[in-house]
């Protein structure tokens, strides 16, 4: 069902138009654990969420703009993502897909595009080998090139860069990273709060804000979407290009279809 995507609907950096300017989009995540999807709160507390392939269907069927899936423990179990997996989602959807997790030269991009991947995140072998950025850039085009960034906000009230999903913190600011991956070729920003994931409180509106005001490729913001009103807040005041959540979709608390149209009806353009 791939190829059947026009080519102007698979690039991150030209979202879909409508009426009003550019669309915002709806990402489902489907973080993988030995082969199932998960879901925690803060990165901890994992728990089951069901079968990747069933419900990467369901979501491309529901109307999600584009799916991302996350291999969580591949780069601490340093090995490579699930390939064959990603393969069997991709043969299920028609929508724009975006694999992360072990992910650390061109050839492993390779494999993933021809399992099926349109677009790649990469996260920890980047800040340890930035020069990654630039030869993916190089090789398959930013607009293949997703940067992950995992940031928490401490008490200082910076925002910092934490690397190996979410257990090692480092000195890097959020921003000046995600400035320097883009400079690198990076053509757009997945960025999770730790702070706000899996609570459902709402999604990190400062912080992504700076990035989406300060940088010329979309953000998609992550990490505490619990209710329709957080999305139309990351939207209009955290003025992000694209919002992903992950539990409120697979335990059924919300429908992409109701968010779509709720946003709508408030004046924000999504696909439906």
């Amino acid at each position: 069902m791939k190829e059947l995507i026009r080519d102007s609907e698979r690039l991150s950096g030209s979202p879909f138009r409508g009426r009003g300017g550019l669309t915002k989009r709806i990402i489902p995540c489907l973080d993988i654990k030995d082969g199932r999807t998960v879901k925690g709160v803060n990165f901890e507390n994992i728990r089951d969420a069901g079968d990747p392939v069933e419900l990467g269907a369901l979501y491309a069927q529901q109307g999600a703009d584009e799916l991302v899936f996350l291999d969580i423990t591949a780069t601490v179990e340093k090995r490579k993502t699930l390939s064959q997996l990603v393969n069997r989602i991709a043969h299920k959807i028609n929508i724009p897909f975006t694999v992360g997790g072990g992910i650390g030269s061109v050839e492993d991009v390779s494999v993933l595009l021809q399992n099926g991947a349109d677009k790649i995140s990469v996260n920890t072998a980047a800040f340890r080998n930035p020069q990654l950025l630039n030869d993916l850039a190089k090789e398959f085009g930013s607009q293949c090139v997703v940067l992950a960034i995992d940031t928490k906000q401490e008490e200082d009230g910076e925002w910092y860069v934490y690397l190996n999903g979410g257990r090692t913190k480092t000195e890097a600011k959020c921003f000046d990273w995600a400035k320097e991956a883009v400079d690198r070729g990076a053509g757009e920003i997945l960025l999770t709060s730790m702070n706000n994931d899996g609570t459902k409180k709402g999604f990190a509106l400062d912080i992504t804000k700076m990035l989406s005001k300060n940088l010329p490729v979309p953000v998609i913001a992550s990490g505490g979407g619990g209710t329709m009103e957080h999305f139309t807040d990351v939207f209009e005041q955290g003025k992000a290009d694209a919002a992903l959540a992950a539990s409120i979709f697979h335990f059924k608390e919300i429908t992409i279809p109701d968010l779509k149209g709720y946003l709508r009806d408030k004046g924000i353009v999504v696909r439906m």
